[in-house]
């Protein structure tokens, strides 16, 4: 029977500078079927406890999955893991762009790396081949320069290529992996770990037919989806503007971070950098992944910004905009293209220069610290010099590139009080303090502070006009009643639980969060894909077991309930806007946290997985790993 997925994986011994394919078997596919489930069972099987995510022992690992590579929207899709250099535990992010679509075609469910390659390399996988190949004379260029290079040197204009800038050759530990020059696997710092094991991309350019086992049903969804997009039907903002249309209600609200999450006011700002006031300025299109009819990806031109890196999505526009007190479009867009050429997170990059903004006008850093970058609020040309600095690791920029949390531990004071983060990641550009599901979803990601996992709850406090909870998708998984936005009691902890449920799905499939595939359609795509009979039950179980192992290797790592917190600052107000009244009661927090312990099958005090459920899960393997 033809299926989406090959049955082999590739072992890259970089130390050795040899290649294995191992074949897991359809028991395994059907198991674990890719992104996270690969790599929370690589992390915690092969990566000793306590490894140094920057030394040998962590493995690199790129998961594609039983969708990926579909010529469908939302299919050109994979997930990267390790160990995280930034939070020390799970690390994971899903990407986009070509990379995705090329090496699933080209012939393989997922790579493996281990060890540490002697001198520079790039991985180039075609038609069911890989080789290792010298990439001395790539490393130390960006993105583009790379892309162009490889391009070139291998006479191929489509290839896919996953890439590290200088960001990732210096290890900072946010920085990234990028998918051309566009889509970045952004968070956790998994840039470093490949920058640790001296590779610079992997390239992939694949031909092998990928139509699943029924074609006509995957072919029959696809343009389903592609008309509906088309007219209108769905994901139409996605589709017209992209992500960061109409930041001024975001303002207005509360959502929009102002000022390292310190204030509430920032309209004339918020309206700058909104896709609908700056895309008809500066605008050049839309682009989209491989086979997407949404194409949600901006691309502008101005000066000083190549338009081949695109544009700033929400959260660039939040993270080097509003959270430094920057209203200039034009300036993030330089702030952005220039993360993208470098590598780095542009969420991370932005909150810590914001960290060190408020730092330094509070005094604790000076004009001298900061090498006379006079880093206020608002001063995009202090922004932009601390992007290169932090790439670089030069000079200030050494301590930029620490991250807001150890940037705090460093300072010392009451320092840790404005260090925005969960687990040592920077949050992203949601409030939790306004969605308070977020607040809850923050508090347990098992990556550190991270809205694609996390419910975002603004809009589910009305009900339809039959009295149901307002999103489709939380009614199909059982959400009946409308949610008060600032519940934190049982039922908005049960959406929490079941959201994370389905976005971890989504991870191991893994598939666009931005495609609104129902959960019916994701059941169909699966079976029409696989040839595995699947049900809406074993999909939400398949994202269930990818999160509670998840859980597992970070219980290992020695988290424990302590991290499960937010920020001093989510405690209270800002200074004014819509939140000057706010706050997140810590009490009422940490009792949902608990309840999500006992809803998950954890134990309901310290969080650990309970045996019970790993054997539900059909995991009892990982119980080994537990901490005794």
């Amino acid at each position: 029977m033809a299926r989406s997925f090959h049955n082999k994986i590739l072992r890259v011994n970089l130390t050795k500078g040899t290649i294995a394919v191992e074949e897991p078997g359809l028991v395994y596919m059907r198991k674990y079927m890719g992104g996270w489930n690969v790599i929370a069972d690589v992390l915690l099987r092969e990566v000793p406890q306590g490894a140094d995510p920057l030394g040998p022992a962590n493995k690199l690992v790129f998961a594609a999955g039983v969708l990926t590579g579909l010529a469908a929207s939302g299919m050109s899709r994979s997930t990267v893991g390790a160990k995280s250099p930034l939070t020390g535990g799970f690390g994971a992010s899903e990407v986009g762009g070509h990379f995705p679509y090329e090496f699933k075609r080209a012939g393989f469910d997922a790579i493996i790396f281990e060890g540490v390659s002697p001198k520079p390399v790039y991985l180039w996988v075609h038609d069911g081949e890989a080789e290792l190949r010298d990439a001395g004379h790539l490393w130390g260029q960006t993105t583009k320069e790379t892309l162009t290079a490889l391009q070139s040197e291998l006479g191929e204009k489509r290839l896919g290529a996953a890439m590290i800038g200088p960001g990732g050759e210096n290890q900072v530990l946010f920085s990234c992996i990028m998918n051309e020059l566009k889509d970045a696997a952004g968070r956790t710092g998994l840039g470093a770990v490949m920058g640790s094991k001296n590779i610079k991309a992997v390239v992939a350019r694949g031909t092998m037919k990928l139509d699943g086992a029924k074609p006509e049903v995957v072919s029959e969804l696809a343009r389903s989806m592609a008309r509906s997009v088309a007219a209108g039907e769905r994901a139409a903002g996605m589709h017209k503007w992209g992500t960061g249309g109409n930041l001024t209600d975001s303002s207005v609200t509360g959502n929009l971070p102002i000022r390292n999450f310190r204030d509430g006011l920032f309209e004339e700002g918020a309206w700058n950098l909104s896709s609908e006031k700056y895309m008809p300025e500066i605008g050049l299109g839309m682009e989209g992944c491989t086979a997407c009819a949404v194409r949600c990806k901006k691309v502008v031109r101005a000066e000083g910004v190549d338009p081949d890196y695109g544009g700033p999505e929400y959260e660039t526009a939040g993270a080097l905009g509003s959270t430094c007190g920057i209203g200039d479009v034009v300036a993030v867009s330089r702030g952005s293209a220039l993360c993208n050429a470098l590598g780095i997170d542009t969420i991370a990059t932005g909150v810590s220069i914001a960290f060190a903004m408020e730092a330094f006008e509070r005094g604790m850093l000076t004009l001298e610290d900061t090498e006379g970058i006079d880093l206020r609020f608002g001063n995009a040309d202090a922004m932009l010099a601390c992007i290169e600095k932090i790439a670089y690791q030069e000079g200030f920029g050494k301590f930029l590139a620490l991250g807001s949390a150890r940037m705090a531990e460093e300072l010392g004071g009451d320092a840790y009080t404005f260090a925005m983060t969960t687990k040592k990641q920077e949050f992203p550009m949601h409030e939790p303090r306004f969605k308070r599901g977020m607040a809850i979803g923050y508090a347990l990601s098992p990556t550190g502070a991270d809205h694609m996992h996390a419910l975002h709850d603004a809009g589910l406090g009305t009900a339809t006009e039959d009295g149901f909870m307002p999103n489709g998708l939380l009614r199909e998984l059982g959400v009946l009643e409308p949610l008060p936005l600032e519940d934190l009691g049982p039922n908005k902890v049960r959406a929490t639980y079941l959201n994370s449920l389905h976005c971890a799905m989504r991870n191991v499939l893994p598939c666009c969060h931005f495609v609104p595939w129902s959960m019916d359609e994701y059941v169909q795509l699966v079976r029409g894909a696989t040839g595995f009979d699947v049900s809406t039950y074993e999909l939400i179980k398949l994202g269930e077991r990818a999160w509670t192992l998840a859980r597992v290797f970070n219980m290992r790592e020695g988290w424990t309930v302590d991290d499960d917190r937010l920020p001093e600052r989510s405690y209270g107000p800002t200074t004014d806007g819509a939140l000057e009244d706010g706050g997140i009661d810590r009490e009422e927090l940490e009792e949902a946290v608990h309840t999500y312990y006992a809803m998950a099958g954890w134990d309901p005090e310290t969080g650990v997985p309970t045996l019970a459920k790993l054997q539900e899960l059909g995991v009892e393997w990982a119980a080994a790993y537990l901490p005794r």
